[in-house]
């Protein structure tokens, strides 16, 4: 320390001097170095995140569907008193007498179930006590509007005297069973809808159209597809595409349980989704597209004895839905949230007022609807515009854990590629098919997507076969069942007694080629041997 004074010389205290460390040249640039790239590495983590946030959605909503003609008759008004207050009420139909008259379950007309039901009082108390209400037109037991009132103008006039009567601002278009497959009938409904839509628009009115549909584990029917497509082409703004988890059949494979498979099943519609729009010419992000995304499961015993939504799977689709952003919860159905009676003795045979499993009353929405705060009439507000597309950029091998797909490349089942930012796994031996081919069906391609590349994320080592595993093939040689040979640098294994038939023809023609791929795992199991 220093004190100076104008009238005498500095006293200097005396100070031990410690000798000053300078950093190097290269030492700066390498701190500078280290930092630019933790830096770029942030900013590109930011980047992926920025452009897979949703713009304008409102927060998810949850609500369980009413079937409103089934007996015993269901107080929905009494969810008013509930924390979950919203519903669907379902199913409005064509009259088996009139086509283009709207009626509850083909058995009320409006007027008929305002008097009989007392519908529109109870809609009102439900209002009351900070609930709302959409309404679904169609079903699997009768007729959409759409399938039997080919006059347009009729048809657009049934929509819209239940849209006004229940001054709703959301509703759902539940088509499935032979309605689905009626393309003139789509054509129609979409056409209508969309008029609908625009006039409620221009008067300063919202109104949400959800498509409900039914989904295998590989995502959307053909026919669903192509429902989605056409309401698309006619200028509907969807709210959004709900899938109807349940009932899966035959189309639910080996080793796949109801949630395993409602989780593929939304996966793929997500998938699926995106395309769509992409050939609307519209591009919406991952984020976007998962709010677009509804699952209705049906609670406990499904329509098919070995199928059983419990209450663990749940648990689990809700996690599933909540960590992916998905729009939408609903389940089949309030009527049946509660545990059936002793009486009851069939719990395998799918009741309309009860689940058929152990439950308390109300579980089911208890669970499926934590963490969907948000309201049907809120959500309706939401009017669809495309996100920015990114840039896309080559694939860096410095930092994808897989290696870049390539034309050439052969890829055995299990495979794992890196393509334009996105890990793929190969479902089967694959060659010069592009991973990221924007197919609207699984099964047409050989590719699965498991998710993006992360940032930060480094190669991950590759198993391969030793050079001389096995010998290479020739076509002038005679090999017998069980024999592997390499062809291309990929190991086959002989089916059949052969000679001069090329494994090649193996990728066009699997079942008649005499030679079969290995798998990525017998690959791995084979190193592991040669390890040991």
């Amino acid at each position: 320390m220093k004190i100076k004074n104008k009238e005498t010389k500095p006293i200097v205290e005396k100070q031990i001097i410690i000798p000053e460390r300078r950093l190097s040249f290269w030492r700066v640039l390498l701190f500078i170095f280290i930092w630019a790239v933790i830096g770029y590495s942030a900013f590109l983590g930011y980047k992926w995140w920025k452009s897979n946030q949703v713009i304008g959605a409102d927060n998810p909503w949850f609500a369980s569907y009413v079937d409103v003609t089934a007996t015993p008759e269901f107080s929905f008004q009494q969810m008013g008193t509930t924390s979950q207050k919203d519903a669907v009420l379902a199913f409005i139909v064509s009259s088996p007498s009139n086509a283009c008259t709207p009626t509850w379950g083909a058995e009320y007309t409006l007027n008929q179930a305002g008097i009989n039901l007392n519908l529109d009082n109870r809609i009102a108390r439900l209002q009351q006590q900070g609930g709302s209400v959409a309404i679904s037109f169609g079903g699997q037991a009768n007729q959409e509007l759409a399938v039997g009132c080919t006059n347009p103008t009729a048809l657009l006039n049934a929509y819209t005297s239940v849209v006004d009567r229940y001054n709703i601002n959301t509703i759902d278009l539940d088509i499935e069973g032979s309605d689905l497959s009626n393309s003139q009938a789509t054509v129609r409904r979409a056409t209508a809808i969309a008029k609908l839509q625009e006039e409620r628009r221009k008067a300063g009115r919202k109104l949400a159209v959800w498509l409900t549909l039914p989904v295998t584990p590989q995502g959307l029917t053909p026919d669903g597809t192509n429902e989605v497509a056409t309401f698309l082409s006619k200028g509907v703004d969807l709210a959004g595409v709900n899938v109807m988890t349940m009932d899966y059949g035959a189309s639910m494979t080996k080793g796949e349980n109801m949630l395993t498979a409602s989780e593929s099943a939304l996966i793929q519609t997500q998938r699926q989704l995106g395309i769509l729009y992409q050939r609307a010419g519209i591009y919406l992000n991952n984020a976007t597209l998962w709010r677009k995304i509804g699952a209705t499961p049906m609670i406990g015993q499904n329509n098919y004895t070995n199928e059983v939504f419990t209450i663990s799977d749940a648990k689990s689709l809700n996690s599933f839905a909540v960590s992916h952003g998905v729009g939408r919860m609903s389940m089949w159905s309030a009527n049946r949230d509660l545990e059936c009676g002793s009486n009851y003795v069939y719990l395998q045979v799918v009741s309309n007022s009860c689940s058929g499993v152990s439950q308390s009353s109300g579980e089911y929405a208890d669970i499926l609807s934590q963490n969907f705060d948000g309201t049907i009439t809120l959500s309706a507000g939401f009017v669809t515009v495309a996100d920015k597309k990114p840039i896309l950029t080559q694939d860096n091998p410095a930092t994808s854990p897989y290696p870049i797909w390539s034309p050439t490349a052969a890829y055995l089942e299990g495979s794992k590629v890196v393509w334009y930012h996105n890990i793929y796994e190969a479902k089967w031996w694959t060659q010069g098919d592009v991973p990221n081919d924007p197919v609207l069906q699984s099964w047409q391609t050989p590719w699965e997507l498991i998710g993006p590349v992360l940032p930060g994320e480094k190669p991950i080592p590759q198993p391969t076969l030793p050079a001389g595993t096995y010998p290479n093939w020739i076509g002038t040689a005679i090999y017998n069942t069980g024999d592997r040979v390499l062809f291309n640098g990929v190991p086959y294994q002989a089916k059949w007694w052969n000679q001069g038939d090329s494994p090649a023809a193996a990728s066009s023609n699997p079942d008649g080629s005499p030679w079969v791929p290995l798998t990525q795992a017998q690959v791995n199991a084979i190193i592991n041997a040669l390890g040991k």
